[in-house]
């Protein structure tokens, strides 16, 4: 079966057409691809020296956790 052929049955099966079908995965994976530049710069950024301690200044810290 042909990669085209697959598309096709999934997107029948769907109600959709392939080339919507293929333009939501197109977006999905540009918001993947995003979300991990801005979790690899986040990472980045948390390992600054004075990093935790000027979040905490500006935004009061991280919400305090109580066991109940």
């Amino acid at each position: 079966m042909e990669t085209r052929d697959r598309f096709a049955t999934i997107t029948a099966a769907r109600g959709q057409t392939v080339k919507v079908h293929l333009a939501a995965r197109a977006i999905e994976e540009e918001s993947q691809l995003a979300l991990r530049r801005a979790t690899g710069s986040f990472r980045a950024a948390v390992t600054r020296p004075g990093f935790a301690d000027a979040f905490d200044r500006d935004f009061g810290g991280l919400p305090q956790h109580r066991v109940a």
